[in-house]
């Protein structure tokens, strides 16, 4: 799997230049001091990124063509180009194929609530994970996304869209702690108050359960939401499903979880896809509740998205009612996700994998 390039210790773009819209804002006023520009355009050019979200250095009228210059000989602005937008019928979600500046297509999720816009978008170029009922995953990982191109996923959309963007979800293509480091700092990027500014709390991260760095997530003290996708309620079945259960058990998983609890006060939503006939009866249920009831959580029931790689078939919606009320005597806070962009290839990596199939 390609690595992130550093050039000085600064991110690298595919071009050899330095990454400018991965650099913190302290990383960018040395830059500029190097560059013999006074600090305060590094200010400048940091609201032209994240703020005004310019895509293109003439867009920057405050800053002079000299410096402009300059900015474009040593920097590369990162972009992505939209391949294709398929809109759901059925409600306001909108599915986004976006192009890197490498060639690599990753895609994004816009769904329209009650509160407002949220956006699911990718972490990596494909996934290593293997768990069996994701799109995602089919063909392997290529890469990692560096923060620039896990933000413009967001600037793209707010500037396609014209719609204020008030919750974030890396829960796309990808595992995010996968990725840690590029994580961290577009978490860091995200919510600097000096740019978009969007609240941790308004920000979810989603793992498969890669127990070391969820401890070291932890141990960073965020106020972002933790999402752990679970599927079973034995390791078992977790191992039939989700390969990741071959190295940490759910004894492990369960163990990181109240660590990320003790360390944040962050409640955590477990994720569980409903799969008719392999983790959905009554004694499932029964054991996920004893699983979870000690623990400060939400259950997140999902009936799976069928794909046509595999044969699991959703749960109806009179089982999942079923086994929903079965975890709520229990007094296990349990909902079910709200199913969206079912008519447009809404599970992850569909669309991708499509637009792959039918390009080769």
């Amino acid at each position: 799997m390609q690595e992130t390039v550093t050039n000085n210790n600064y991110i690298t773009a595919p071009d050899g230049k330095i990454d400018v819209k991965s650099l913190t804002l302290s990383e960018l006023t040395e830059c500029i001091k190097e560059m013999g520009e006074p600090a305060f355009r590094a200010k400048q050019l940091y609201s032209w990124l994240h703020v005004k979200q310019a895509r293109d250095y003439e867009e920057m009228t405050n800053i002079s063509k000299a410096l402009r210059d300059k900015c474009r000989e040593k920097f590369s602005l990162v972009t992505l180009k939209s391949v294709q937008v398929q809109e759901s019928k059925l409600d306001d979600t909108k599915k986004f194929l976006f192009a890197l500046p490498d060639g690599n297509i990753i895609e994004s999720v816009f769904m329209k609530y009650r509160f407002g816009v949220s956006l699911c978008i990718s972490s990596q170029v494909g996934c290593r994970m293997g768990c069996r009922f994701c799109a995602s995953t089919l063909d392997g990982v290529v890469r990692n996304l560096q923060p620039s191109e896990m933000l413009d996923q967001i600037y793209s959309i707010a500037r396609i869209t014209g719609e204020k963007i008030h919750r974030v979800v890396v829960m796309g293509s990808g595992e995010p702690l996968d990725n840690y480091n590029n994580l961290l700092r577009f978490i860091a990027l995200l919510t600097d108050e000096n740019g978009m500014n969007l609240s941790q709390r308004n920000l979810t991260v989603s793992t498969c359960g890669i127990v070391p760095n969820m401890k070291r997530l932890a141990d960073e003290k965020l106020s972002i939401n933790l999402a752990i996708s679970l599927h079973a309620s034995n390791d078992d079945k977790r191992k039939e499903l989700m390969p990741i259960a071959n190295r940490y058990s759910i004894a492990e998983l369960l163990d990181a979880c109240r660590y990320y609890f003790e360390k944040t006060g962050r409640q955590l939503t477990f994720e569980y896809s409903l799969v008719s006939g392999v983790n959905d009866t009554k004694e499932d249920a029964a054991e996920l509740a004893e699983l979870i009831g000690p623990l400060n959580a939400v259950i997140n029931l999902i009936p799976v998205n069928p794909i046509k790689e595999r044969s699991f078939v959703p749960t109806d919606r009179k089982g999942a009612e079923a086994f929903k009320n079965k975890l709520e005597k229990s007094r296990i806070n349990v909902t079910i996700r709200r199913e969206m962009g079912r008519d447009i290839d809404g599970a992850c990596g569909q669309l991708r994998r499509r637009h792959l199939e039918e390009n080769s």
